[in-house]
């Protein structure tokens, strides 16, 4: 099984991500790992990505979730995923592929942004993913005001996740 924990930047999907893999045992993988430098750049200058600079990124995470499940290797990815058709060009299914979508307010966005550094998005472009955003009709959905480790206990308890 392959959980694609989607949001928007400030939601906590690698912090969560790589907590959720270790109770696990599972592999984590960070979405942002496999963008192409084009798109690295283009998120560091505060310009955001489109369509059109998301497709080769999405379409490199399908096959390696491909491969993930050929070698049944469970692995969670951190991947923000906005658009329903960015989760199918992923492969979703809700089954063998699942979403875990963690959603916040965007002063909570907002205010964990502030208190973190990352090396290349720029802090301004939350308001684009936000508009950007079309909000999960099927997966988990879970409100991520309480710690991590609760977000991470929450998770496992509704999808019968045990390590």
């Amino acid at each position: 099984m392959v959980l694609i924990l989607i949001g928007p930047m400030g939601c906590g999907k690698t912090t969560i991500g790589k907590m959720l893999a270790e109770k696990l045992g599972w592999s984590f993988y960070d979405g942002d790992d496999f963008h192409p430098q084009k798109n690295v750049e283009k998120m560091r200058a505060g310009i955001a990505l489109t369509d059109e600079d998301r497709k080769a990124w999405l379409e490199k995470l399908h096959s390696n979730i491909q491969l993930w499940l050929k070698d049944k290797k469970n692995s969670v990815l951190a991947c923000s995923a906005l658009k329903q058709a960015y989760r199918e060009l992923l492969g979703v299914n809700q089954n063998t592929v699942k979403t875990v979508y963690l959603k916040g307010s965007y002063e909570l966005l907002r205010a964990r942004i502030e208190e973190r550094q990352h090396p290349y998005m720029d802090k301004n472009l939350l308001r684009s993913q936000l508009d950007t955003l079309e909000e999960p009709k099927d997966g988990l959905t879970v409100d991520i005001s309480a710690t991590p480790k609760i977000v991470v206990r929450v998770i496992m308890d509704r999808l019968n996740l045990t390590p």
